[in-house]
């Protein structure tokens, strides 16, 4: 049976529980700052990783096949940009609002689509590179920030902030780029992996990501930040579901992964933009601006061309 359709529902999938993981892992920031909040995801979500390859190797009857050099040595360069990514997104967040933070991480598959050249050698169709070219438009007037096209008396959109807005688009597009590079890292994992089916594939390279993941912070956290560890388990309620509904995000991302190439996922996955102005505005009360409307109906467009291109 041809299952090469599957990444779309998973992405989109995907695409949601991410916005609930993000969301969730923001109410954490105050209570474990930046790091704690990023380090949740993966000391909580390894466990459920873990549960889910349990569980789908009882039921298949299969077991995933043994682990390339090459292979770990990708998951693991992903995992460590994953985990500078997540920590530089929440960064983000605490110099602008939620939904331009994502935004602004969303600039992610113009950067995927290169260095999935570059290093995987999977070169975009013309339609689908016109999509990443569009959506990704839709999501920089997004990030715009409220006021940017309307002038002060000196000239100088009333919108900019000065530094602290500087910082905060600086540290969104640096954690796309560590996100884009993850991407492709895991992507290439999951094929080293090479059956014995694509979902085992999937989640074990998942399992064994996350794994590597909580291994490598609880170390670092051991050895440099004792307290750091302590709040993190004293946060251990909403700290437990960030893992959960992380782990059950990077589950689907990776299905999709496992069956198409990272750039049309990751452009799929700019729908995540819509959920996160769904959570802004009626979870964190935050107010939209006018450019909003141009930029989701530019990656509407995108998107659109994507699945029919």
């Amino acid at each position: 049976m041809n299952f090469s359709w599957i990444w779309i529902p998973a992405t989109l999938i995907a695409a949601a529980a991410q916005t609930a993981r993000n969301a969730t892992q923001r109410e954490l920031v105050d209570a474990a700052g930046p790091a704690g909040a990023a380090f949740v995801r993966f000391l909580y979500g390894a466990p459920f990783a873990a549960l889910f390859l349990f569980i789908l190797c009882g039921i298949s009857g299969y077991a995933p096949n043994p682990l390339t050099l090459k292979g770990a040595a990708w998951i693991a360069a992903a995992a460590v940009a994953q985990i500078a990514a997540t920590g530089l997104m929440l960064a983000a967040m605490r110099r602008r609002s939620f939904f331009a933070t994502i935004a602004l991480t969303k600039t992610e598959p113009l950067q995927i689509a290169a260095f999935g050249l570059a290093f995987l050698g999977e070169r975009p169709s013309v339609s689908t590179a016109t999509a990443i070219l569009l959506s990704t438009a839709g999501v920089a007037i997004l990030s715009l920030p409220p006021g940017f096209f309307k002038h002060g008396s000196s000239g100088r959109p009333v919108g900019l902030s000065g530094t602290a807005d500087r910082r905060a688009v600086v540290l969104g597009l640096a954690s796309a780029s560590c996100f884009a590079l993850s991407a492709i890292g895991f992507r290439a994992g999951i094929l080293e992996f090479n059956g014995p089916t694509f979902i085992i594939a999937a989640v074990a390279a998942l399992a064994a990501a996350l794994s590597f993941q909580a291994l490598l912070i609880l170390v670092l956290l051991l050895l440099f930040d004792r307290p750091l560890l302590r709040t993190i388990s004293s946060q251990w309620r909403p700290s437990l579901f960030a893992g959960f509904i992380g782990a059950f995000a990077s589950l689907f991302w990776f299905l999709a992964f496992a069956v198409q190439s990272a750039a049309p996922v990751r452009t799929l996955g700019l729908v995540e933009v819509v959920f996160a102005r769904v959570v802004s505005r009626w979870i964190f009360r935050e107010a939209a601006s006018k450019a909003e409307l141009l930029g989701a109906g530019l990656i509407v467009c995108g998107v659109a061309l994507l699945l029919n291109g």
